[in-house]
Formats: structure tokens, sequence, C-alpha cells
């Protein structure tokens, strides 16, 4: 008859051996802190001009998704001191979303059409303040 005494010793060594190879004991681990939580803007782009709500917000990432309620095709430009990023061409009433992490500042949302417009939209304005908290405390969160 056999025992189970040196087997069941030679696994406990061999679960305590990989429990602590993986507990990694590098001291090197930095916890940054996560980015603040993205703000959901949106925009329309009509016959008037581009406008964006909220129009003022804190600085980190947005993600900013607009609607174009026009008869023609635009393409979206955010220009700011930071950043310019250009998304589209939007068809007439579709969408398309832009996503970018913009600092302190002014920023213009700007509406384009490869045919000429007989006159110029005129741009929405984003206000950027202070950076937002970061999201470090919040649970739930993709």
């Amino acid at each position: 008859m056999l025992t189970r005494g040196p087997m069941l010793g030679a696994a406990l060594l061999a679960t305590a051996a990989m429990t602590a190879a993986g507990c990694g004991g590098s001291s090197h681990f930095a916890n940054k802190p996560r980015p603040p939580v993205p703000v959901q803007l949106t925009g329309v782009i009509t016959d008037k001009g581009v406008t964006i709500s909220p129009n003022r917000v804190g600085a980190g990432p947005i993600v900013l998704l607009i609607s174009n309620q026009t008869q023609q095709a635009h393409t979206i430009t955010l220009d700011g001191e930071s950043t310019e990023d250009t998304v589209g061409p939007i068809n007439p009433l579709d969408t398309a979303k832009l996503q970018q992490t913009l600092e302190q500042g002014t920023y213009q949302v700007k509406a384009g059409s490869s045919k000429a417009l007989s006159k110029e939209l005129k741009a929405g304005n984003i206000e950027v303040g202070p950076p937002r908290k970061d999201s470090s405390d919040k649970v739930l969160l993709p």
C-alpha cells in the first residue's frame, strides 16, 4: 500500500513555489493615476454653422459625436493650439465620431465642404479649462 504523504508534500511544495513566484517580488510597479473619464460632446452642422454642446469642459479626453443636418457632405476639423484632427466626409443626415485628448485652451470645430458654398459656415468653439480629476477612484469603467 502506498502512502500519500510524500506525494502530498511534494504537491504542496510545488504549489507554494508557484505562488511565491507569481507574487511579483519587484518593487518597480508604477501605480500611475488613470486619465480622466472621457467627456461626451455633441455637435450639429446646420446651414448656419456648427454648434457644440457643452462647449466648456476641463482638459482631458473627449468624444465628439457630430451630426450633419445639411444637404452637402462636410469634413470636420478640430483645430486648436495643441492639436488638429480631421474626420469625414460626413454625408447628409449622417454622424461621425472624433476622439481626442485636449489640453487647456480654445478649439474650433470647422465644417468644410468639397463643393463651393455661397457662404462659409460659422465654426463652433470649445473652451477647455484646467485638467479634470483623474478616474482612479471610479469603478466599473472600461
